[in-house]
């Protein structure tokens, strides 16, 4: 595990839940490679107090990660990041994300954000998930 666990910024306002914000939060993270296959993801209780949620929260997208491959979870153990393969995409996976990013990219032209700014923006994060896989 790295010197201090992944900071998450969760939304408790939100209208994501904030397990379903601490899965994304965590899938991003280790997508960019800040965990390794070996590594120990932060406690159940630790990461609960830190986001100040109920540990059942943290629990449960644990086990939603572990579910999509990324986690390897034991009792008194903890979650350990393995090694994940991503499956190959289904028509019906690519047709969902075209979706969600036509949502995000019409929201953000829709609230003024330059469609160069959208370009730098999706870019940016390539290039850092790129980097991530590298390493």
């Amino acid at each position: 595990m790295r010197d201090r666990p992944p900071v998450l910024q969760i939304d408790l306002a939100s209208d994501l839940s904030a397990s379903e914000q601490i899965v994304r939060g965590l899938r991003a993270t280790l997508l960019a490679g800040q965990f390794r296959p070996g590594d120990q993801l932060p406690s159940v209780r630790q990461l609960a107090t830190d986001l100040g949620v109920h540990h059942n929260t943290v629990a449960g997208a644990y086990r939603q990660l572990a579910e999509e491959g990324w986690l390897d979870l034991r009792r008194g153990r903890g979650a350990t990041v393995i090694e994940r393969h991503a499956p190959a995409p289904t028509p019906r996976a690519e047709a969902e994300f075209r979706q969600r990013l036509d949502e995000v990219v019409v929201k953000a032209l829709a609230e003024g954000v330059p469609a160069a700014g959208v370009v730098r923006e999706l870019t940016a994060l390539i290039e850092k998930l790129e980097q991530g896989e590298r390493r």
